[in-house]
């Protein structure tokens, strides 16, 4: 059971198509995928249906499908549907556009009731060049190649085809998906991850609806190959009532960048820059880094890509002096290698070759971009030659630009046999190799799956609550300064020390208890920043001074916001950090990926600085220390300008508090901690503001205590430690991406009999996309559970140091979302010994508190003990009608 749900849809054995005779009647996009499909070369069976004058559904029964294609005017789709249904159809394609949310929740609702995979309505349908099928109104059938592409407009994807077709690039697949229909970006992105054809998918993005069906998909097929995303739709923040700095300064687009880099993908600006993202990224380059070493035959053309270069946040590579040493006398007199590699106009073929071939085997460089422009007595085919001479064994990314036009033919030519990405000008060379660099980078973000708590002490979350309800008791959405640092302690982060006055007497007592100097801050649910109505005192230094300033900021409130309830005065001690620098922390609540954590500048100039970074929740150290980097401000957390170096770990950690905040408390919605002084001793929150409201900001579809969260949280509550028979014990968790390497050896220590009846396939190991698949998945529509032996067990047979890997159980979702299909394989050694058991009623567990109603799944035949284990656990065991070599085997959650 291997094979993709979504398999009979997009590479179907054979199609009934349900088209209407009559052109006059049929619409332009209706007709256009008729005349497509009739045009094409389908390898499969391919039969056309009339509707109204085939007899009736007896007479259609012979025409049963794996995929119904509905090419017919709207009003007739619904019918055409109901027949593909009790025909026996798996999948359906609904060619249409312009249908409305409520005429496009009748169709699915046809689909779902009969299992049926919908792809529509407004679909303008797929191509599947390598099997012959265009099922699309995008054009003709587009050439075959490795590049998947999935298409929220279908203007759009005629567009792309269009160019591609002038440019000779192939498509394992052209999917165009339109809003509402059934299957939509998330399934073609699980399709295209699972198919082999695909090595690279490029996306063309509107908007999404269900961010953490969306995060899991994307996350699952960035793991398994390289995906790059196109989105239009680029607006400003603003656009609603912001009630703190985090909420006004954040724009959903930025959000959407952030949820880009987290899973694992890469973000281009057009649709050009998107293929050749995807070409230069399919090469799979072993990971890289931002140093780019530039090798030309002119400076004007180097000094553009080292600007460039400057701009997008890379590095121009220099090389190391004892590589620049060996190259020197290799070159021109004229030559010089300080920054640039600038081989001078007297640059040949051979001079590039010795250039490139110090640059490959240079540790201090990343990736090598040659340029060439055409000049008197130069041979630019030549040069090309020698740079693609060298394509083999290169080992780092090597990107040519080729300048000019008709006298550089031939040399871009003989770049693109040798599959060296080549571009027209050197700036569009270095975003390739910055496409390269932030995927590689973003990778890195993938790969962490932070729990919702960190290792640091643990919160009092029930005090929060208390705090939280409490507020929304008395129908407020604004904590209080006194409430929101309440809230902030229970998760032990730092906060100055406050009191509240309700008058100039009181403001004076509690000052002189403090010590001077103070601050003094008005304190009002009414007002969200104090600043704007002069609400805000610092460094006052007496008593007196003190009612003074109360009686004060009241007069200022009083005339600049009249209608504000005023609690009184909060009196804080000044933070002593002489050279503390100021920063921010926030969090905003995006729609549609829920809350998400800010990081930048502080101070009373945070909206005009607009110095922030973001990150999705949880956040582990990692995570805190990329989150911190990204911003302007980290340039000052170092030694500054006579400040020693700030305690960045103390800021990484009270990001981890934060985070530990969105994870537990689901009603917060908008929180500013602005400023935070952080220095050498620590970081310490000075002042803060809170937003709650009442409920939960749910992703659809979600069923668990974090399903605010658009990337669901490493389970860790799942972990557990259980004896072994004889002995010792091991250790129950889910399993994780770092476990590729341990998955892998159990795999390969599998006896053929045992590896046969997990994969029904003689495979000795498992491949990397498929190894990839296995270990990183969203703990949500998947759950995978390992027992890992511990280092230096007694029980281990082989005495085995570290950890190892000794049975997997796995359930994955159907598309049902009512049931899962599960998995199990324990090392043939700990086979018999209640491993098995005990891994298969872990992942029920869990199954069930997921809400799910049957787990199922098959097992061969002739696989005895498997069966006996399924019916002592109380499975069900019956024939499997598809397949006499397989028991389909039940169990109700």
């Amino acid at each position: 059971m291997d094979k993709h749900y979504l398999t009979p849809l997009f590479t179907p054995s054979s199609i009934v198509v349900f088209a209407c005779p009559d052109d006059a009647q049929a619409g332009s996009v209706v007709l256009a995928v008729q005349q497509a499909l009739r045009a094409g070369e389908f390898k499969g069976r391919l039969q056309f249906v009339d509707l109204h004058t085939s007899g009736t559904l007896e007479d259609l029964s012979h025409a049963s499908s794996d995929l119904a294609v509905i090419a017919l005017p709207d009003e007739q789709a619904g019918e055409a549907l109901e027949v593909a249904t009790r025909m026996g159809c798996r999948t359906a394609l609904l060619v249409s556009h312009g249908i409305d949310a409520e005429r496009a929740r009748a169709l699915r609702e046809i689909a779902d009731r009969d299992g049926v995979q919908l792809l529509g309505p407004n679909s303008l349908g797929f191509q599947r060049p390598a099997s012959g099928l265009n099922a699309s109104a995008c054009g003709a059938l587009a050439a075959a190649g490795p590049l998947g592409l999935i298409s929220q407009s279908g203007a759009l994807s005629a567009s792309m085809l269009d160019w591609a077709q002038k440019n000779r690039v192939g498509f394992s697949s052209v999917i165009s998906v339109g809003p509402y229909t059934g299957v939509g970006i998330a399934e073609a992105l699980d399709f295209l991850a699972h198919d082999p054809q695909t090595h690279s998918i490029i996306v063309y993005l509107e908007g999404i609806t269900n961010a953490r069906r969306f995060m899991s998909s994307l996350r699952t097929a960035a793991n398994a190959k390289p995906v790059i995303v196109l989105k239009a739709g680029r607006r400003p923040a603003g656009g609603r009532a912001a009630q703190t700095h985090s909420a006004s300064s954040v724009g959903s687009d930025e959000v959407f960048d952030s949820a880009l880099r987290r899973a694992g993908a890469v973000r281009v600006a057009s649709f050009v820059e998107l293929f050749s993202a995807a070409k230069c990224l399919a090469s799979r380059y072993r990971p890289v880094g931002k140093r780019l070493a530039v090798v030309s035959n002119g400076g004007g053309p180097g000094v553009l890509a080292a600007d460039w270069l400057n701009e997008i946040g890379l590095e121009l590579a220099q090389l190391s002096p004892g590589a620049a040493d060996a190259l020197r006398p290799l070159l021109p007199p004229r030559a010089t290698l300080d920054d640039l590699l600038d081989l001078s106009e007297d640059a040949t073929a051979e001079h590039y070759r010795s250039a490139l071939q110090a640059a490959a085997h240079d540790r201090t460089v990343d990736g090598v971009l040659a340029i060439h422009s055409p000049k008197a007595g130069s041979d630019s085919t030549a040069a090309a030659e020698a740079v693609a001479s060298l394509q083999h064994g290169f080992g780092k990314p090597l990107l040519a630009c080729w300048m000019g036009d008709s006298t550089v033919e031939a040399g871009r030519a003989a770049l693109r046999a040798a599959d060296i990405p080549s571009f027209r000008t050197p700036e569009a060379a270095v975003g390739a190799f910055g496409n390269i660099a932030t995927f590689y980078q973003n990778q890195q973000l993938l790969q962490q799956t932070p729990p919702p708590l960190s290792d640091l002490g643990a919160p009092d979350v029930e005090c929060a609550r208390l705090v939280i309800e409490s507020v929304l008791a008395e129908r407020r959405q604004v904590l209080s300064e006194m409430e929101s640092k309440a809230l902030l302690s229970a998760f032990h982060i730092p906060v100055t020390h406050a009191a509240l006055a309700r008058n100039g007497t009181e403001a004076m007592l509690l000052a002189s208890q403090m010590g001077f100097p103070v601050a003094l801050k008005i304190d009002s649910p009414d007002i969200s920043h104090k600043s704007d109505v002069d609400g805000v005192a610092l460094n006052i230094q007496s008593g007196a001074q003190v009612r003074d300033t109360f009686d004060e900021l009241m007069r200022n409130v009083a005339r600049l916001q009249p209608q504000a309830r005023i609690h009184g005065v909060t009196v804080q001690k000044m933070a002593s950090a002489r050279r503390g620098r100021e920063v921010f922390i926030g969090l905003v609540t995006d729609d549609p990926f829920g809350p998400v954590i800010v990081f930048g500048a502080g101070g009373v100039m945070v909206e005009l600085v607009r110095d922030r970074a973001m990150e999705l929740p949880p956040l582990n150290q990692f995570l805190a220390r990329r989150l911190i980097e990204r911003a302007r401000v980290a340039e000052t957390l170092g030694a500054w300008r006579g400040a020693v170096p700030a305690d960045v770990q103390a800021l990484e950690r009270l990001l981890l508090r934060v985070s530990e905040m969105v994870c537990e408390i689901p009603q917060l919605r908008e929180m500013d901690l602005n400023p935070v002084i952080v220095d050498e001793h620590g970081a310490v929150a000075v002042d803060a503001r809170i937003v709650v409201g009442n409920g939960q900001v749910a992703m659809s579809g979600s069923n668990d205590r974090y399903r605010h969260l658009a990337i669901l949280p490493y389970p860790a509550r799942f972990e557990q430690t259980l004896p072994l028979p004889g002995g010792g014990e091991y250790l129950l968790r889910p399993i994780r991406p770092s476990d590729g390497a341990m998955l892998q050896k159990l795999v390969q220590g599998l006896s053929p009999q045992s590896r046969y009846f997990r994969f029904v396939s003689s495979r000795a190991e498992l491949p990397p996309t498929m190894l990839a698949r296995f270990t990183l998945i969203d703990y949500d529509r998947e759950m995978a559970l390992v027992a890992v032996l511990r280092e230096g067990d007694p029980a281990s047979p082989e005495g085995a140091q570290g950890e190892r890997i000794i049975g997997v159980s796995r359930y994955i979702t159907n598309p049902d979302q009512s049931t899962c299909e599960f998995s199990l394989v324990v090392a043939d050694e700990w086979s018999g010994k209640g491993i098995g058991s005990r891994l298969m009623q872990g992942i029920m567990d869990v199954a069930r508190e997921r809400g799910l109603k049957f787990i199922e799944g098959l097992v061969l035949s002739n696989n005895p003990t498997m069966l006996k284990l399924m019916r002592h656990l109380g499975f069900s065991v019956e024939p499997f009608p598809e397949d006499p070599d397989f028991r389909l085997v039940r169990h109700a959650l």
